[in-house]
């Protein structure tokens, strides 16, 4: 039979419950864990928490605070009919009078695919409210998904609305706001809830998508394809990150799997935009004729 390491002279059949070594009667200390000898007893085990064992939703709230600061400098610019907004609102192709400029996706103006998904209404509920999802979301899938993969759902999502909101408007229609990439953050937490033995309807998220979706029809000015465009981009990549394995097991596959949906939706944005609009050059030289 083992001795104790301290008193050689006394058998146990005692170990510490940290180190493994022998322990007898004198040197057993009891802990929540099983015995411990002096020195290990005297150790503060580190206790992880779910808390501690999840990333903190850092780029939750470094995305809220860009739509906030684009937000008011935006207003300070002069609001909705300013430059700014102008040069960044999502818009599939327009002719700006009277000087006849030509703007929008269809003139190569890429960028009003994203920048769009950070510039919002001068009402302030708009932006409110998106920034409200986009914060009980973030808390619920960031720390979850990590960082990277948080980033790459939202961005594919905003991509897919910026989609959405070209094939269902008109070419010279102007668009902004989160919208897209919020919608598409509840269509990927459905379905992980979904995927994780959670009924969706009944943690309430369901609802808040069926009165969303509702109110999309409801209330007039909405984009309803940005909408429906970030829903179903969402969708497409939770599907991807819960049911694909080299997906959900590499966070480069995950990453790689949002680049191919995000540019699918950028050529689809395009293709949109150049079919819908007219040949604007053609009313450009009209103007000065």
């Amino acid at each position: 039979m083992a001795t104790c390491y301290r008193h050689p002279s006394r058998e146990t059949g005692v170990s510490c419950s940290n180190c493994g070594r022998p322990i007898c009667p004198d040197c057993m200390t009891p802990t929540p864990v099983g015995m411990r000898c002096p020195e290990c007893s005297r150790q503060r085990t580190k206790t992880r928490t779910l808390q501690s064992m999840h990333v903190a939703p850092t780029a939750t709230y470094v995305l809220i605070g860009i739509c906030v600061v684009m937000w008011i400098g935006g207003m300070a610019a002069g609001g909705e009919n300013s430059q700014a907004y102008q040069d960044l609102e999502l818009i599939g192709g327009a002719q700006v009078f009277p000087t006849g400029e030509l703007i929008g996706v269809s003139q190569g103006e890429y960028w009003r695919l994203v920048t769009s998904g950070f510039l919002h209404a001068a009402n302030p509920l708009h932006l409110l409210f998106n920034m409200y999802i986009l914060y009980w979301l973030g808390q619920m899938l960031e720390p979850t998904l990590g960082h990277v993969r948080f980033l790459a759902l939202y961005f594919t999502s905003l991509l897919g609305g910026s989609f959405g909101a070209l094939l269902l408007s008109p070419a010279n229609q102007p668009s902004l706001g989160a919208s897209g990439a919020v919608f598409g953050l509840m269509g990927a937490a459905f379905v992980m809830q979904h995927a994780r033995g959670i009924d969706p309807w009944r943690s309430g998220l369901g609802p808040v998508i069926a009165l969303n979706l509702v109110l999309s029809f409801v209330i007039p000015n909405i984009s309803i394809g940005g909408h429906l465009g970030g829903l179903a981009a969402g969708v497409l990549v939770a599907l991807a990150l819960e049911h694909v394995p080299a997906v959900r097991r590499s966070q480069g596959m995950a990453v790689a799997g949002c680049a191919v949906i995000a540019a699918v939706a950028v050529v689809a944005s395009i293709a949109v935009a150049d079919a819908k609009t007219p040949d604007l050059s053609q009313a450009v030289l009209g103007l000065f004729t």
